[in-house]
């Protein structure tokens, strides 16, 4: 008997994409499902978006030691984010906000990766986080309060 270890994402997305809708279940715009709390101070918040077939933005400068909030929003249907170098994973539901939080502890360039079929095309929507000793670029932002 093989395993099959795709088949519960393929049931999540189904549910997800055609079940609940047509049942009027539909996610509320700025719910959460991952991660409950507001950034806090003293980390790096990158805003991003999923579409077909892109990320973006698709390469995200951090600091290394601080620690990241990153608050994905796919605007279109069920993505996947996969950053196996941070140890992060999690579905993306459409107009869903998704907090996924880490602490980069080396320097480098790390990929990360949509892990759930969205078409032709889907194994070209991946972009790197970049993290830096220094200064970022304009992608993390102060938290406001």
């Amino acid at each position: 008997m093989s395993r099959r270890p795709y088949m519960p994402r393929i049931a999540g997305a189904i549910l997800s994409v055609i079940v609940l809708p047509a049942l009027g279940c539909r996610p509320e715009p700025s719910q959460e499902v991952e991660g409950t709390r507001a950034p806090e101070s003293g980390e790096q918040l990158v805003h991003m978006t999923a579409k077909r077939f892109e990320y973006s933005p698709a390469e995200v400068h951090v600091k290394r030691g601080v620690p990241v909030l990153l608050e994905i929003t796919s605007l279109d249907h069920v993505h996947g984010f996969a950053a196996p170098d941070f140890d992060l994973r999690s579905d993306l539901p459409p107009g869903v906000i998704t907090r996924l939080r880490f602490l980069p502890e080396r320097t480098g360039r790390f990929g990360f990766h949509c892990d759930v079929f969205c078409g032709s095309g889907h194994e070209d929507m991946t972009g790197e986080i970049v993290v830096d000793e220094g200064s970022t670029s304009a992608s993390p932002e102060a938290p406001s309060r």
